[in-house]
Formats: structure tokens, C-alpha cells, sequence
């Protein structure tokens, strides 16, 4: 008999929504340009926030929120995609979500540092760009108009193609715990905890993140 079993925290759910709508906020604004550059900067240091947000989360969140629980053996990568699949592979990231999951935290990490570098030549400069020699912020702009876009695209497709494949040919629909937070599961399974406290303690912990982002802004200034 299956039950009910809280897999993803608030904090957790609130973190891939806002990351979701400021990604595709960044890629909107970059592609208008001019004036809403400005707005490509604020939402820039919005993902800065978010990312340091899921890297303290994934050390202290919820169980299956942390990078622990998600951290594969390259043995249990093969073996999952020659079809080994153990039980906690149906709960949390499965290998193949895990590897998307940190990549998308490289990526996006990548995408951001480049982006503090960067400088478009006609206005718009990020705050770390005057700290770097001309070489740096050459490549770094580099990086993050041509590599580091297209790598975040072709993550973004990949991601929606892996939903797409699982809802199609294997019925199982992604979208919806990610929502709720709940997943109906078989067996004795680890909950994630995801009450008041834990709720406040990530509530210091992204106010703490958006206050050194916005410091490291205002220093660099």
C-alpha cells in the first residue's frame, strides 16, 4: 500500500519556482537588451541569491534536499541507465536528475560569475568588471553571451525533454511534487522535514544570501 510522503520542502519548491522565473527572466531581458538591462542585472543577482541559497540548503535542508542524498557512484549512474534502479531512485533525483540537478548549479554559477564580469561595450557592465584585467572581462563576456547561454539552453531543452519522456512513456508526471511538495510511495520512506522551524532557518538563510549578494553589489560599486 503506497502513502504519503512530504519529498520536497517548501523551501526547496519556493527555490526551483523562483529559479525557473528568473532564468527566464535573464534570458528575456538579455535578448531585449538596452533598458532592460538593468532589470537583467537585478534578476542576475536574484539567481546569485537563489544559487547560494540551495548550496547552504543542500548541506542542512530537508532529507531529500541535500546533496547527500543525491550523490551517485558513477557505477550507480551505469547501472540506472542499463535499468538497475534501486527504491530511492522513485523518490528524490534519480541518478540521471542528480547529474542535471549539479549541472545546472555549474552552469548557472558559471553563467552569473561571467555575467559580474562582463561588459557589453555600449552600457551595460557588471560590477566586477573594473577588479579584472581587459583580457578577463574580454572572455568573461565571451563566455557569457556565447558558451554559457547556448550550455543553459540546451540544459533547459534536455530538462524538458527528460519531463516530457517520463510523463509519456513511463507515466510518471514530475511537475506536480514539485507544486505540493508530496509523493505517493510504497514502503517505509524518509520524509523531508518541512515544518515551521525548518521553514524559518531557511528564511534566515536566503535573507543572509541576498545580503551578502547585495553587499559584494554595493562594495563593488
Amino acid at each position: 500500500m503506497s502513502h504519503r510522503v512530504r519529498v520536497w520542502d517548501l523551501p526547496t519548491r519556493l527555490f526551483h519556482w523562483g529559479l525557473v522565473i528568473s532564468v527566464a527572466a535573464l534570458f528575456i531581458t538579455g535578448e531585449i537588451g538596452g533598458n532592460a538591462m538593468a532589470w537583467h542585472f537585478q534578476f542576475g543577482y536574484t539567481v546569485l541569491s537563489l544559487l547560494l541559497f540551495r548550496i547552504v540548503w543542500g548541506l542542512i535542508g530537508g532529507h531529500w534536499s541535500r546533496f547527500a542524498s543525491f550523490l551517485y557512484s558513477p557505477a550507480t549512474i551505469l547501472g540506472y541507465i542499463r535499468g538497475q534502479t534501486q527504491p530511492e531512485h522513485r523518490v528524490g533525483h534519480n541518478p540521471l536528475g542528480a547529474g542535471s540537478v549539479f549541472a545546472f548549479l555549474l552552469a548557472l554559477l558559471a553563467q552569473v560569475g561571467t555575467g559580474l564580469m562582463s561588459d557589453d561595450d555600449i552600457a551595460a557592465s557588471g560590477p566586477m568588471a573594473r577588479f579584472v584585467s581587459d583580457a578577463t572581462v574580454s572572455m568573461a563576456s565571451w563566455y557569457h553571451r556565447q558558451v554559457g547561454k547556448t550550455g543553459l539552453i540546451v540544459l533547459v531543452l534536455l530538462h524538458l525533454a527528460a519531463i516530457g519522456f517520463y510523463l509519456v512513456k513511463r507515466k510518471v508526471n514530475l511537475i506536480p511534487p514539485m507544486i505540493h511538495g508530496d509523493k505517493y510511495l510504497p514502503g517505509n520512506v524518509t520524509p523531508s522535514r518541512d515544518d515551521a522551524r525548518s521553514r524559518l532557518v531557511a528564511a534566515v538563510v536566503f535573507a543572509a544570501c541576498v545580503c551578502s549578494v547585495w553587499g559584494m553589489v554595493y562594495l563593488a560599486a
